[in-house]
């Protein structure tokens, strides 16, 4: 499952933060085999050492950790932070400053994508985490599974009408409709304005700065002015209940960090969501053995969708670390300020944890064990939407098999449309032909 992609690199720009520059040179995260194949790329990387010197998307030397138990203890290293203002000491210029930049962000808007909950380190990660948490219960979740799998049997049952010479977009028609509709019922997004979101999301993870410097500004207005809607009538849902955790906690929450979180869980989890779905389902098209084995015994859905976490979800790397203070990492000294990149791909498909690791199987991960992947991270900054991701991928895939048990590619799996994004593997289309 190594397609090819047509979607060129965003360009690299050098801008190197003082501290870690002195990290040794060595692979661009653009660099275009990187992008091309990034399992081979980033194994390489590992099996070349554990710490290895890089650079980020902006030019911005980091350190790639690599193996599967480094980057598992990293997640949960105190002496590495997420916001890089909160390295003591340091006075130089945020690196994230250069992604900015690049992407063209107006500089009074950055701290809606610098001052997320997936950026931020204590005090304020707990307690945001906290007020979010208050709202996203894994019992609030899992009460969602009928919603879900009535909205899938609905897109399933449409998919034949959008048929175009035979076949149909599954990420176009189902993984996208699926994952946006269940993330904008739940944080309380009205169903008229669905469309937006996704192109929005869209013009986020495609890193062009002429699509974001126009749809982020209104992305931003669009959210101040849900929330003032909201607060006047409260409704049964997310953002209602961050408006009641905001008041009952003093107004600590301010109106700048709800925005944020919203962008953070409709654009993240929407995203994450519809590639598990798109890359899944193509990882198990190409190996029948394992679609024979969880067609034969869907109780084996959850282990799967472990599996396919593991073995093709579409983050690839962490957010970027900084270190607090002098230290080492599996050997390697790093000193105070240095920016730490953890590689998720790598680590997952590390032969010293795993037993045939590129090799896919729903079986691997045994139930009532302990998470064996870091495809949703790990450590304080686990992904707050673990839960809600597995959920849509086991309704998922339960109703394609049980819909169109005959589907199949439309494309040679070597002609899948992939995009080329640093940290990330997604397809650009998913084209099936629904029966055989």
């Amino acid at each position: 499952m190594r397609p090819t992609s047509h979607e060129p690199a965003p360009p690299g720009a050098a801008a190197p933060w003082r501290p870690a520059a002195r990290c040794p040179a060595g692979p661009h995260m653009t660099d275009p085999e990187l992008l091309r194949d990034p399992f081979g790329g980033y194994g390489r990387l590992r099996e070349q050492g554990p710490v290895v010197g890089g650079r980020f998307v902006d030019g911005t030397p980091v350190w790639f950790v690599t193996r599967y138990d480094d980057v598992r203890a990293a997640l949960r290293d105190s002496r590495l932070v997420n916001t890089p203002s909160n390295v003591p000491g340091e006075k130089g210029a945020d690196p994230r400053e250069g992604m900015m930049e690049l992407l063209q962000v107006p500089e009074h808007l950055r701290g809606y994508l610098l001052g997320s909950i997936l950026d931020s380190d204590p005090p304020d990660h707990p307690r945001l985490r906290r007020l979010v948490t208050r709202a996203f219960t894994a019992r609030r979740i899992l009460d969602l599974r009928p919603r879900i799998e009535r909205i899938a049997d609905r897109l399933l049952a449409e998919l034949p009408h959008r048929e175009e010479d035979g076949a149909v977009d599954l990420l176009e028609h189902f993984a996208y409709p699926l994952s946006i509709t269940v993330i904008c019922e739940l944080v309380g997004i009205p169903a008229d304005d669905l469309d937006r979101w996704r192109e929005w999301g869209g013009d986020l993870v495609s890193m062009r700065p002429e699509r974001l410097r126009h749809s982020f500004p209104v992305m931003i207005d669009y959210c101040h002015e849900l929330i003032e809607r909201r607060r006047a009538a409260l409704k049964d849902d997310l953002l209602s209940e961050l408006i009641r955790a905001q008041d009952d906690d003093g107004g600590r929450l301010s109106d700048t960090e709800m925005v944020t979180m919203i962008l953070t869980l409709v654009l993240a989890g929407h995203e994450t969501s519809a590639h598990l779905i798109g890359n899944g389902t193509a990882a198990l098209l190409t190996h029948p053995d394992q679609l024979e084995l969880l067609r034969k015994d869907p109780a084996l859905l959850p282990r799967a969708v472990h599996e396919l976490m593991r073995w093709c979800g579409s983050v690839h790397v962490a957010r970027l670390r900084y270190a607090t203070e002098d230290l080492e990492l599996a050997g390697t000294p790093i000193a105070r300020g240095d920016a730490i990149q953890l590689v998720l791909v790598s680590a997952n498909f590390d032969p010293r944890h795993y037993t045939d690791p590129d090799r896919l199987d729903i079986t691997r991960h045994q139930e009532g064990q302990a998470e064996n992947h870091v495809g949703f991270g790990h450590g304080v900054h686990y992904c707050l939407g673990a839960t809600l991701a597995r959920q849509e991928g086991e309704a998922a895939f339960a109703a394609l098999l049980e819909h169109y048990p005959g589907m199949a590619l439309a494309d040679d799996d070597a002609e899948l449309d992939r995009a080329r994004l640093p940290g990330s593997w997604r397809l650009n289309s998913l084209r099936l032909r629904l029966r055989p």
